[in-house]
């Protein structure tokens, strides 16, 4: 039977490599933040766990035969569903593929926990930290260099929406915010907002416009230099 300390122990050192993690999410303000990634490595670390030893006093028993490892197997496919409800398709564009990944990598290290594989399970979350995090302008340098500028002007009703939560809706959306200046619109709770994105081809510029014209609060997109009626 496991030592309560170290039980104990298992289970706080999931809950802070969770949350290492689900910090970088929730920097990006995914639904799948700080908690959900706590959640699920503590949860996968219990289940580790009780599959190691919360049978330990059925399996001296001549007529039963047990694989400890069935129960801790489920979570490798179970925590699929609940990656799923990470991913979004709005308008052409496919969001929170990147969270997806992280709550599945995030439950194999509650898993490694449960086992008691501490330094493989430190050792992932520094690595998907530095994935997460440091290739992340790598990445937009790349995609700088094969995409190309396009300047769009977006109306919106600031009662509804604003400047930061367009500026996040196109990080989510994976588009690439070069510059953004915000001027007064024509009529009272109205703001014009001049955009400058990168995206690669035609039908790139018009999914974005799509989505971006769905948000609530945005009642007019346009490229920039025709006028967004």
């Amino acid at each position: 039977m496991l030592p309560a300390t170290d039980l104990i122990a298992r289970l706080l050192l999931a809950a802070l490599l969770g949350s290492l993690i689900g910090l970088e999410r929730e920097r990006l303000h995914w639904v799948a933040g700080l908690r959900t990634h706590m959640l699920v490595c503590v949860g996968s670390t219990l289940i580790m766990i009780v599959s190691a030893y919360g049978f330990a006093a059925v399996l001296d028993h001549p007529d039963i035969a047990l694989d400890p490892s069935r129960m801790a197997a489920q979570v490798v496919s179970g925590i699929g569903f609940l990656g799923a409800g990470t991913i979004l398709l709005r308008q052409e564009i496919v969001r929170g593929l990147t969270t997806a990944a992280s709550l599945w990598v995030v439950a194999a290290i509650g898993l490694a926990v449960g086992g008691g594989l501490y330094l493989a399970a430190v050792s992932t979350t520094v690595l998907i930290l530095v994935i997460l995090m440091g290739l992340k302008p790598l990445e937009r340098r790349l995609m700088v260099r094969r995409q190309q500028l396009q300047a769009l002007v977006l109306r919106i009703d600031t009662r509804l929406t604003s400047q930061a939560d367009i500026e996040a809706a196109l990080v989510k959306g994976g588009v690439w915010l070069q510059h953004v200046e915000a001027r007064p619109g024509a009529g009272p709770a109205q703001q014009e907002l001049h955009l400058v994105i990168r995206a690669g081809t035609v039908d790139d510029v018009a999914a974005v416009m799509k989505y971006l014209g769905a948000l609530p609060g945005v009642m007019a997109i346009a490229p920039d230099g025709t006028p967004a009626a």
